[in-house]
């Protein structure tokens, strides 16, 4: 691990930037360079040193965890931003696991859960440090997510119940989206108090991680900001979508490399979610809500099959996920 953690008190900075990486390193340069281009990060001086970046609006420090990559990721940061304070894992250990690593390690006011391929805009995380600062009973905050063309993107939802997965499961949102905020429809000068905020993202208060503690490392993958976002709101503390502050987020790029696998491991974490915050009997009704809507999707997968319907090869891998799925329920 590079870096040290002398930091006096009185110079701690406002904001400690933690992002875990797992083979995605061209885009977690993309990363490093926009904060850097956002001025909310600069580079330390010729030594190189990993230090408090004074010249930004807002003082922080940038760490990277990066989870036993095989595309030369590490070997990247040491050459290209050596002002980053990086952490080799030797193998994945998960992304709840990896982002408590560099969270015990950090010493800023703030920690800013950022993913590996998400773009920073010019001063937006200044932006959520202000808002945080002016309201302190805030516990978490988090920007407008942008997809790459600049179309909003969904970052922020209702807390999860079994409604709403039957909702989103059988597609009646496209109906009505129940299971969905209507931020299409928000004003973009106004931020909005909500229930979750995407990890991409997220900004939260050192005070209230001391008072509910770190993400839960039972998770693996998924669900661990939701659990987070639901512990807060327990304690009485309000979490808000702030969009005057704009990150791009290219979505998913290192999940897509083991999707298969990544697809149950969505479902047993929201299984894990349910069952930690709602009860047994709640995880066990959810397990035949997702084999009823396994079996749905499984029963028209010859439709696709046969007629020549768009993004067929889609549709029957996804089927074939779900097949899986549904096997591997009685176990999860």
């Amino acid at each position: 691990m590079s870096g040290s953690n002398a930091f006096p008190p009185e110079s701690a900075p406002d904001l400690s930037i933690v992002i875990v990486n797992w083979n995605t390193r061209e885009l977690l340069a993309q990363c490093l360079e926009s904060l850097v281009a956002s001025h909310d990060v600069q580079i330390p001086g010729p030594a190189k040193q990993p230090e408090i970046h004074r010249h930004s609006p807002i003082t922080t420090e940038v760490r990277v965890v990066d989870n036993a990559s095989t595309d030369g990721s590490a070997a990247m940061i040491r050459a290209r931003f050596p002002w980053v304070w990086l952490v080799e894992n030797r193998e994945n250990v998960g992304f709840a696991r990896a982002n408590n690593q560099a969270i015990r390690e950090s010493v800023g006011r703030y920690v800013l859960l950022l993913n590996s391929d998400t773009e920073v805009k010019s001063g937006a995380l200044e932006k959520l440090v202000r808002f945080a600062d002016a309201h302190p009973q805030v516990a978490a905050v988090g920007p407008r997510l942008l997809n790459p063309d600049g179309s909003l993107q969904g970052s922020c939802h209702p807390a999860p119940t079994l409604a709403g997965e039957v909702w989103r499961l059988f597609h009646l949102d496209a109906l009505w989206p129940y299971a969905l905020y209507p931020m299409s429809e928000w004003e973009l000068d106004t931020p909005r108090r909500v229930d979750v905020i995407q990890g991409a993202c997220l900004l939260l208060r050192r005070t209230a991680l001391d008072q509910i503690g770190l993400l839960d490392e039972d998770y693996f993958m998924y669900s661990e900001e939701v659990d987070l976002c639901q512990r807060l709101r327990r304690a009485g503390l309000s979490l808000y979508w702030v969009p005057e502050s704009q990150v791009v987020h290219h979505g998913g790029r290192s999940t897509q490399q083991v999707a298969a696998e990544m697809f149950l491991q969505l479902y047993q974490s929201k299984l894990l979610y349910f069952r930690k915050h709602h009860g047994w009997p709640a995880a066990q009704l959810y397990k035949v809500i997702l084999a009823a809507a396994a079996c749905a999707r499984l029963s028209l997968s010859p439709l696709a099959w046969l007629a020549q319907f768009p993004r067929r090869e889609r549709r029957l891998t996804l089927a074939g996920q779900y097949l899986r799925l549904l096997r591997a329920l009685p176990e999860l």
